[in-house]
């Protein structure tokens, strides 16, 4: 059984005294994708670390986080721009609006989601979507954008069955974590509805970890307990789910 982490942030200090027992636990678990979002050029260094150590099992992305989106967006704009240009990436994230910690930067953020879309059509690479009390304005953006070079995942989904569906209409997949197994996470009401072909997995470790350890340090390793989760949910085996969700994964990222 292969699974896929399409989102894990496994360069965070949160990981700095066993990144690599929590790396072999993870393939241990049958983990053996990690795909890896961009924050900002602080992160870089340990991102191209990483996927030194790793070569087989790691995937970068290359992007500019909404909450990172301050004073010096352009400048970090045009990082982001010089790195894509200067060598590969899987995709163009994340990126995306984040209202929950401030409201008063969504104008910037909206230019530097709307910039970093644009760059990743230029590349011909997917995009990985944060959006944090913001549907309405991501999908301002992404209605101006769609079409033909859109494509990627919407991280961390946690809307409604009706905002599923937009973003899928977009040629999004749905990346589902933690939070599916959450009781108030009200998402696994609903998702049986969607299909399984536009679902990949992902921890977004070490946030938001998956009951039983809801509250502690996630990591990559528990995307099982997501996998057995929606494999209850469209009542297929969690080999199946691995299979499927795996292949989703290939279909937006290339690899």
């Amino acid at each position: 059984m292969i699974l896929t982490d399409t989102h894990t942030h496994l360069y965070s200090d949160a990981f700095e005294d066993d990144r690599k027992e929590t790396i072999n636990r993870a393939i241990s678990n049958g983990v053996t994708r990690f795909f890896i979002p961009a924050i900002d050029s602080g992160y870089t260094q340990s991102m191209y670390d990483l996927e030194t150590a790793y070569p087989e099992n790691v995937f970068l992305m290359m992007g500019l986080h909404p909450t990172s989106v301050k004073e010096n967006y352009l400048e970090e704009l045009a990082f982001v721009e010089s790195e894509l240009n200067r060598r590969s990436f899987y995709a163009v994230g994340e990126i995306g609006i984040d209202l929950y910690w401030d409201k008063s930067t969504l104008g910037i953020q909206q230019e530097a989601f709307q910039y970093q879309i644009q760059l990743a059509k230029k590349h011909q690479l997917p995009i990985n979507i944060h959006c944090r009390d913001a549907f309405d304005e991501v999908f301002e953006v992404l209605e101006k954008e769609k079409g033909i070079g859109l494509k990627g995942i919407f991280h961390c989904f946690t809307g409604t069955e009706e905002q599923a569906h937009q973003a899928t209409s977009y040629n999004l997949k749905l990346g589902i974590g933690g939070v599916v197994t959450f009781k108030n996470g009200k998402i696994d009401q609903f998702l049986n509805k969607i299909s399984i072909e536009n679902i990949v997995l992902e921890t977004d470790s070490p946030y938001l970890a998956p009951v039983p350890f809801r509250g502690k340090r996630n990591e990559s390793g528990h995307l099982v307990y997501v996998a057995e989760k929606i494999a209850e949910i469209y009542d297929y085996p969690i080999e199946k789910v691995a299979e499927i969700t795996t292949a989703n994964s290939k279909a937006v990222f290339g690899i």
